[in-house]
């Protein structure tokens, strides 16, 4: 399970103004902000985004300048798979090793939507070990108790992390995750598709079944 909020996408104006600059384009910049301050992109705009966009990554540096930043609550399992992803991205986590045992382990603090009833039943009784231990150590501070329960901590224990990236990354991120056994990834690929512009900018569906 992954939960997905607080998204904001940031600086398409100036990455549109940028995108003009090679050929002194400026004049034919037909973008604007509508009554509710959503930056809209003009036809020319969004046709030259989509013609950069679409002749590789060496033309389309703008998009790099396009910023998005979002939390994501998700399982440590997940956050393995996503740390791949360390080129132009950015976050910041809250502290597993600092602040495990802050609050009480409960099931809702793990994802378990896939598991069978043994395994249900072995985490059950693994989140009540975990909960005795958090309670012994903030009664001793005892570092080995500590240590048990960060060793004994599932991969399904779930994270936030605030993170920020730009539209480039999503497009390498969309492309190589959209059919990924993982469930989290299709519901990050789902998100991504509610950007703005995605379809043009990001998904690019008419790339992929060469309509160019």
């Amino acid at each position: 399970m992954i939960k997905i909020s607080k998204t904001s996408v940031m600086n398409m104006e100036n990455a549109i103004r940028g995108a003009r600059n090679p050929l002194n384009s400026w004049n034919r910049m037909d973008s604007y902000f509508d009554e509710h301050g959503t930056f809209v992109l003009g036809e020319n705009d969004l046709n030259l985004a989509m013609r950069l966009v679409r002749a590789g990554s060496d033309h389309r540096k703008f998009i790099r300048q396009i910023f998005v930043s979002v939390d994501f609550e998700a399982p440590l399992y997940w956050w393995k798979e996503y740390d791949t992803y360390k080129v132009a991205t950015v976050a910041n986590s809250t502290s597993t090793m600092h602040k495990i045992a802050a609050k009480p382990f409960s099931l809702e603090d793990f994802s378990h939507e896939h598991m069978n009833e043994a395994a249900l039943a072995s985490l059950q009784s693994t989140i009540q070990t975990l909960e005795q231990l958090r309670l012994q150590y903030l009664e001793t501070k005892d570092k080995g108790i500590w240590y048990s329960m960060i060793q004994l901590l599932p991969t399904s224990y779930h994270q936030l992390r605030t993170c920020s990236f730009n539209y480039e990354t999503l497009i390498n991120i969309y492309h190589a995750r959209k059919n990924h056994k993982l469930d989290e990834w299709h519901v990050v690929c789902d998100w991504i598709k509610t950007l703005p512009y995605a379809d043009e900018l990001i998904v690019m569906e008419d790339v992929e079944k060469g309509h160019q």
